[in-house]
């Protein structure tokens, strides 16, 4: 049923639409599904040409069961807050990883930020996420470095002088920045690749055509993300300023592609 887990048969009907070249979309409107659902599906068994519907089936049977014998160890011994279940809100962030690895980030890295996001502090300490994920401070220290490049997530200090990792509304902001001045730089290669091949000859005017494309998306891009900093910081002091701020003092964004 919508918002259980998959059957066996849906996901015998994935692998038909991933040989018939359908998108994630399509297929998840046949199943009655969210398109995440399907992403987080595929991309952890296999990807769109490596997906096997019973290797799915059977992985998932056996992550069900780790995750249960892995129960007394505490993983679920601390209550959520808000009333919140504790089994839907793990789900949740496992379909959060399962969009971060379809979007490029390699699944350690999709899971440490998974991990952040689902939480009302949005920041952990390298332990504590150690903790939540199960897997070495070593894994964690190589995805934080990683995040950390990419500016998806910041560094502070807490007042216990502890190096804690952050995700907030600016984050996001600083990721299109960072894109953007990718972009500048392409611009600039295809633009002296013009000077060198010749203005109007078949080479110079291809890479003309590429300097003028990612110029236009940089400065629309850019454009709009100041916009988007606006609104989410002005609806977050409107938020803080009210009877009923949130607990993380609106620092928390949700996160949206970037290009």
């Amino acid at each position: 049923m919508p918002g259980g887990r998959l059957t066996q048969q849906e996901r015998q009907q994935i692998a038909v639409g991933l040989a018939d070249g359908l998108a994630y979309a399509e297929i998840a409107r046949r199943l009655g599904r969210p398109t995440s659902t399907i992403t987080r599906e595929v991309s952890r068994n296999g990807g769109p040409t490596g997906y096997r519907a019973e290797l799915a089936h059977r992985a998932t049977q056996q992550r069900t069961q780790r995750r249960r014998q892995a129960a007394p160890r505490g993983v679920q011994a601390s209550p959520q807050p808000y009333g919140r279940d504790a089994e839907a809100v793990r789900d949740y962030q496992e379909t959060l990883t399962g969009v971060f690895m379809a979007s490029g980030l390699p699944k350690m890295m999709a899971r440490v930020l998974g991990c952040l996001y689902t939480t009302d502090t949005g920041s952990l300490t390298a332990s504590e996420l150690a903790q939540r994920l199960q897997v070495s401070p070593a894994s964690i220290s190589k995805a934080i470095t990683f995040l950390g490049d990419l500016d998806l997530i910041r560094r502070e200090r807490d007042e216990r002088r502890r190096e804690r990792y952050v995700v907030d509304d600016d984050l996001w902001y600083q990721s299109v920045v960072r894109s953007a001045r990718s972009n500048d730089q392409l611009v600039e290669a295809a633009r002296q690749g013009v000077a060198v091949l010749g203005p109007g000859t078949p080479a110079a005017t291809r890479l003309e055509n590429v300097a003028r494309f990612h110029d236009f998306i940089t400065v629309s891009l850019l454009r709009a993300a100041e916009q988007v900093r606006e609104v989410l910081y002005t609806t977050t002091k409107t938020t803080s300023d009210g009877t009923k701020p949130s607990s993380d003092h609106g620092r928390t964004a949700v996160p949206t592609a970037t290009a």
